[in-house]
């Protein structure tokens, strides 16, 4: 089954005006003005971890940072939908996934400060740490999602990757393993526009959404930068899941409106004038003007959610810089889970490397 993949559904206009899709519409109909707020909220704080971090980075207080820019409906939406026991398999750019299944903000720099090999432990937020290697988190997702099937745990899992990871062989097997044995695992496609310098076109000649009906995979096409559709999508096919009935393709489309990371320069491959129409689109407005023009948010509430993100800036950056050096002994404590003699003996050959420095003469 594929919805309507030539017409992504859609809750709120960019105008913030609300669209009646009854088939989706009682997906959100359990959200109060309390429920509203929150997502605008989380969207509002997102984007401020997100800028705050590509600060840092400028300032040469982390090494790299992939900004979110434009993607914050795609991630708080989806991540929203998620229960607690749900589990999150991520790559390296859903920072604000992280930050809504309630990793602390400032534990979102230490992996990219290198002070850490990881930020997190994964089982206590039930979202895994960035994911470097393009699509891994396709098999990882799968594979978590048929063993707590095995074990008759009723969870679903989700795989967020970019469109350029489509063309990745990680991405096909894990969408052929999971059609096969119907796992619970729900693959959630940002397509941003682009893989680094290379358009989505290139990808693939048709919606993305397309290669899961090869699969038998149902799935959709949603805007991604409307929060509430995102949000009702996602709650369909988590459900999906869930009930044992196999996995689900969604492809949210939305834009990458920064750099890839900030190593990249955008302006050589892209130029302002294909960035003005998903300006026009930004995610957050839209929410605003839906709230606004419901009564919904007014000054006082707005300037509250601005402090708040204020507040989580501060802490942001203040924890960022204050991340103690890890010893040098620490690259070798966790390559193996317990105790083994080849790290052990390398562990001592570095200490004696090292203590060398310490017993030369100062020559003047």
């Amino acid at each position: 089954m594929i919805d309507n993949l030539d017409y992504p559904v859609q809750l709120i206009q960019p105008d913030g005006a609300r669209v009646c899709r009854p088939e989706y519409d009682r997906l959100i109909a359990n959200l109060d003005r309390d429920d509203y707020l929150s997502l605008y909220r989380d969207l509002v704080i997102s984007r401020r971890i997100d800028t705050t971090a590509v600060t840092l980075q400028r300032q040469g207080e982390i090494g790299l940072w992939a900004p979110l820019l434009g993607q914050e409906a795609a991630q708080v939406g989806s991540a929203r939908a998620l229960k607690p026991d749900d589990f999150a398999f991520t790559s390296y750019r859903e920072h604000a996934v992280a930050y809504c299944r309630g990793v602390p903000p400032h534990a979102l720099t230490v992996l990219w400060r290198g002070c850490a090999h990881s930020a997190w432990d994964p089982e206590e937020f039930n979202v895994t740490n960035p994911a470097i290697v393009v699509g891994s988190q396709g098999l990882h997702a799968t594979g978590y999602a048929l063993g707590a099937h095995l074990d008759g745990a009723e969870i679903a899992t989700i795989a967020y990757f970019g469109d350029g990871a489509t063309s990745q062989g990680d991405i096909a097997e894990a969408l052929g393993f999971a059609a096969s044995f119907r796992a619970g695992v729900v693959f959630f496609c940002q397509n941003n526009q682009w893989a680094i310098s290379e358009p989505v076109s290139l990808q693939s000649r048709t919606p993305i959404s397309h290669r899961a009906e090869g699969y038998g995979i149902p799935s959709y096409r949603v805007d991604g930068n409307d929060v509430l559709a995102v949000l009702a999508v996602t709650r369909k096919a988590l459900a999906h899941a869930r009930e044992g009935s196999g996995p689900t393709f969604i492809e949210a489309i939305t834009c990458r409106m920064g750099p890839h990371t900030t190593s990249d320069d955008p302006s050589r491959y892209r130029s302002d004038t294909d960035m003005a129409q998903w300006r026009a689109r930004d995610p957050i407005e839209r929410m605003r003007l839906f709230l606004t023009s419901r009564g919904l948010l007014d000054d006082k509430v707005a300037t509250e959610i601005a402090s708040a993100a204020d507040e989580v800036a501060s802490v942001l950056r203040r924890n960022t810089i204050g991340f103690p050096d890890p010893p040098p002994s620490a690259l070798f404590d966790h390559v193996y889970t317990g105790p083994h003699p080849l790290i052990d003996h390398e562990r001592a050959q570095h200490q004696e490397y090292l203590a060398s420095f310490d017993n030369q003469e100062v020559v003047s």
